[in-house]
Parts: C-alpha cells; structure tokens; sequence
C-alpha cells in the first residue's frame, strides 16, 4: 500500500487515530516483559528503524556485511523475510527462489553473504551459526526480541525524519521515538539533518549519505522511471540530481509484485517516448526474468563521512561485544 499522506504532518486525520495508536504502542510495551532473547554465541548487529520503510536500512546492512568481510569475518544475514511466503527459517538461495518465496531484500542482501529469513531471528540465529557464520547482521530486526542484540543501529534518513511524530496507523512510527532511542547504541544518519532530529539525541552520529553505484553510464539518457519502494520520490529525485532525462515517473506500492500487463505497459510507454526504462535494484528482483534484460537499474550505496569509520566502527564494536 501507499504511505498515508498524513503520516508526514500531523492533522485531524492523525489526531483521530491516536487512540489506535495508544492501544498498538501499550500491546507492544506490556508484551516486552514476555520475552526472552536468546543470547547467540557470535556478534549479534542489528540494523534497524522506527519507521515503516523507506530509511535505508537494507544499504546500510550491506555495507556493514562488505566491511565485516573484507576484515575476515563470516556475517550471515538474518531477516524476516517481508513480502515472501516462505515462514519458517530457511537459507535464501538465490539460484532457486524468487521474491515471492522470500522477499526482495533478502535477494539483494544474497549479493554479499548468507542470508536466513524467518520471523523467529532466534532460530535463524542457530541455523547460521551452525553453517560457519562467526558474525550475524540482522537486517530490520531491531523491534524483534527473540535475539538479544550486541550493538544496534537506528537509521534515519535525514531528510523525512520521524514524519509526524506518532506510532502507528496516526503515524509511521513502529514504537514511540523516546523508547526507540533509550534501546539504540547509535543512529545512522542518512543525508543531511533538515529536520534538526539529532540536535537532542545524546547518542553517537554516524553520518552517511546514498550515492548512485553506476549513474555514469545512465547521464544524459531518456528514461521512463518506475519504482515500488517506500519512497519512490527519492528515487526519481536522484536520477534528475544526476541529470538523467525523465519523461515519466510511475509509483507502485512498497514491495510490489509487478504483473505482466504492468511491465507490458511500460515497455510500450518506453517505446513511444524513444526511452528506457529504469527502476531501483530492490524493483528489478521482483521484476520476472524475461522482463530484466529490457529494463536499466540505478544501484545505490552506502558513502560514509568519516573515513576512519571501518577502524571506529570495528573497534567499538568489538569492544562492547566482549564486555
């Protein structure tokens, strides 16, 4: 579905649902005490938001998994698997599964390491371990209990911040913003501040920022743009940022599963206005692969400001594990 417009200003749509919202938050808060996390016997890193979508979490869990790698780790990937219908934990295969089976994230997180989905990150946890992993990222698992974390990360994108401020449906957020930040160990911010969110947060800033992977070769060129991620807006901002010609910009919904009438029907829009077609890396592996050889992908990665973070940020990081 699409973001209610509301969830980005508060208004009488927003004040009206917020007695939903408290019974959602109180649920949630009264059921914390019932769990007990699991302690795993390797690093536990989770990569988390308070937002539903759209921040950069599933980057900036790559980019981790590519530096943990690089220093000789084994990370595996745990996930929920959101979108697929695969339940119990099982290892994403990219050779045999599709985004229906396990979700688009999990495919593109298969890219770099092992990845396990599952809602219970607990049991996932054991399966990865038991297959080599000396290092485990859980990718948006940062509401999850049944895994107890090592160092959590809160990524927020600087640009839309919190939205209006309120839990869900009055507003995007999972949890409210005071309990989320008392249980993160640093915020990921993503872009830069224009809503002034870390001003009051007494927590370390990691600052990073999305940058285009391959926009070289896509300048100048003539696209009709389609996207079905939390913000598409984002996506079609940053091929015009990098001078890329758009003659039409199409949105789907978050996770969308695009039929065959809908990829027909940007073919021939394509056709007519003498363009391409291009869409984000998460779109193209929910794309069916007779359609991919048509269709161009903007790929995106994780920049960060400090370019001593992989020192910072390992050294840490094991420090508190070790404790």
């Amino acid at each position: 579905m699409f973001p209610p417009k509301f969830w980005d200003q508060r208004g009488p749509l927003s004040s009206f649902l917020v007695p939903v919202s408290w019974v959602y938050n109180s649920i949630r808060v009264i059921s914390k005490p019932l769990h007990h996390p699991i302690t795993a016997p390797v690093p536990v890193l989770c990569v988390g938001n308070l937002n539903i979508g759209g921040s950069g979490k599933t980057p900036v869990a790559i980019s981790i998994g590519q530096k943990l790698k690089r220093a000789g780790y084994i990370p595996h990937f745990l996930t929920r698997g959101y979108g697929g219908n695969l339940k119990k934990p099982t290892q994403v295969d990219p050779s045999h599964h599709t985004a229906r089976d396990v979700g688009d994230e999990p495919l593109l997180l298969s890219n770099i390491a092992p990845v396990w989905i599952g809602a219970n990150r607990a049991s996932s946890a054991a399966l990865a371990c038991a297959a080599g992993a000396d290092f485990l990222i859980m990718d948006d698992g940062f509401q999850n209990l049944s895994l107890k974390q090592d160092l959590s990360l809160l990524v927020i994108d600087g640009e839309t911040g919190f939205g209006n401020g309120r839990v869900i449906p009055a507003g995007p957020l999972r949890e409210d913003i005071n309990s989320g930040i008392k249980r993160a160990d640093a915020i990921v911010l993503i872009g830069d501040d224009t809503q002034s969110i870390t001003q009051n947060i007494n927590l370390p800033i990691l600052k990073a920022r999305m940058q285009p992977a391959n926009i070289a070769g896509l300048q100048g060129e003539k696209f009709v743009a389609f996207a079905g991620i939390g913000r598409p807006k984002k996506f079609f901002d940053t091929l015009r940022k990098f001078s890329c010609d758009l003659i039409l910009e199409r949105e789907f919904p978050d996770h969308h599963h695009f039929t065959h009438s809908e990829l027909e029907e940007l073919l021939t829009i394509s056709e007519q206005c003498k363009a391409s077609l291009i869409t984000t890396e998460k779109d193209f592996v929910r794309i069916p692969g007779h359609f991919r050889s048509s269709i161009n992908v903007l790929k995106i990665e994780i920049e960060w400001i400090d370019p001593n973070f992989d020192k910072i940020f390992l050294k840490n990081f094991l420090k508190i594990w070790q404790k």
